[in-house]
């Protein structure tokens, strides 16, 4: 099954020459692209050697069994068998989700949106709690988040919330997240103590190059205008804050949330370019994304993909069907709890997608 990865022990051999030579250390372009191919191969080749080491000591206890007459030693023959036999088994797990195609954009940073939805201010504080639910989550990984653009409400809500996350794999584990997120709870604001549900949308959209989108200065209309929020705060006296539209998508993109013209515009580029590279997959993998509807990290961001129910301290993911009464620590930033089933889940469909 695995006898053409030879070819990955090669070259992770010529990238350690290459990388040990001092004309590459000398260009640090080259230096990091190496780097990065190398970390990418390593993985892959330890499981390999492991699962060749294995299948020598498997070959070497059956020839043991074979020419030993003497109990004990077959004994221990076999039992060597059974212990070579597993590590064949997992090795070879091991190594079938390593070769699956890894998505481009898991290793680039994000731009995450929430937007209040159905439910008014409930749903704008729900907004609040999943930001600030992101904003540990990153924190715990050891993620940078810069806000973008803030809309807030009178109680403290966010009506919509755009914030980069910088960090190593950010896309890889967020991207879970799009979608619809559904709260019930009862509002402060209910006096007979009825459970209301309400929900917000979040977009996670990995964060384009330069190069990857293409964008003439002709197609954009930058206007600037005076920060405003809720309460006073975020209020400029200059007109610092941004508005950009791409005139021929019509998207258009607000940052107010630094004091400089110069950084709410390179932000608001980011944001720019990250949706319009988002559009142009979506476009391109539509039938892909047609065939693995149902499938996990599917993206779409109209389903609703879990329940925040307060009252039972419950959290539910629809797409794998899991339930945590862990409510409070997952706000916290406790996600990986459901992360990592997630992953798991698509992994497994991908497989099974390719036997």
């Amino acid at each position: 099954m695995f006898e053409h990865l030879d070819v990955f022990v090669k070259r992770l051999e010529e990238l350690d020459q290459k990388l040990y030579d001092p004309a590459t250390a000398g260009d640090r372009e080259l230096f990091a692209a190496l780097m990065k191919e190398r970390s990418e191969l390593e993985p892959i080749v330890a499981a390999y050697r492991a699962y060749r080491r294995a299948e020598a000591e498997l070959q070497d206890a059956r020839e043991l069994l074979t020419e030993s007459q003497d109990r004990a030693f077959r004994e221990m023959a076999q039992e060597e068998i059974r212990i070579q036999e597993e590590r064949l088994a997992a090795g070879a797990e091991e190594l079938k989700l390593l070769l699956l195609p890894k998505d481009p954009n898991d290793e680039k940073n994000v731009v995450v949106e929430i937007r209040g939805g159905t439910g008014g201010e409930e749903a704008a504080l729900f907004a609040y709690d999943l930001y600030r639910m992101y904003q540990a989550y990153a924190e715990s990984r050891g993620w940078r988040t810069e806000i973008v653009n803030l809309n807030e409400t009178e109680l403290g809500g966010f009506k919509e919330v755009s914030f980069l996350v910088d960090g190593a794999g950010a896309y890889s584990r967020l991207k879970y997240e799009s979608g619809v997120h559904r709260v019930q709870r009862v509002p402060e604001t209910e006096t007979q103590g009825r459970i209301h549900t309400s929900a917000a949308t979040v977009a996670v959209l990995p964060e384009a190059e330069d190069v990857e989108v293409d964008i003439d200065p002709k197609d954009l209309q930058i206007d600037t205008f005076r920060s405003s929020g809720a309460g006073g705060q975020h209020i400029n006296k200059t007109s610092s804050a941004i508005r950009i539209t791409h005139l021929p998508t019509g998207t258009v993109v607000e940052c107010q949330d630094e004091r400089s013209q110069y950084k709410n515009k390179d932000k608001a580029m980011k944001v720019l370019r990250a949706r319009l590279l988002a559009a142009e997959q979506e476009k391109a993998h539509e039938k892909e994304a047609q065939d693995r509807r149902s499938q996990v990290g599917s993206g779409d961001r109209s389903q609703r993909i879990r329940t925040y129910n307060f009252p039972q301290s419950r959290v539910t993911d629809h797409r794998i069907g899991l339930t945590l009464y862990k409510l409070e620590e997952i706000l916290s930033g406790a996600l990986d709890q459901l992360i990592d089933p997630l992953i798991a889940a698509d992994r497994a469909a991908q497989l099974e997608s390719q036997e």
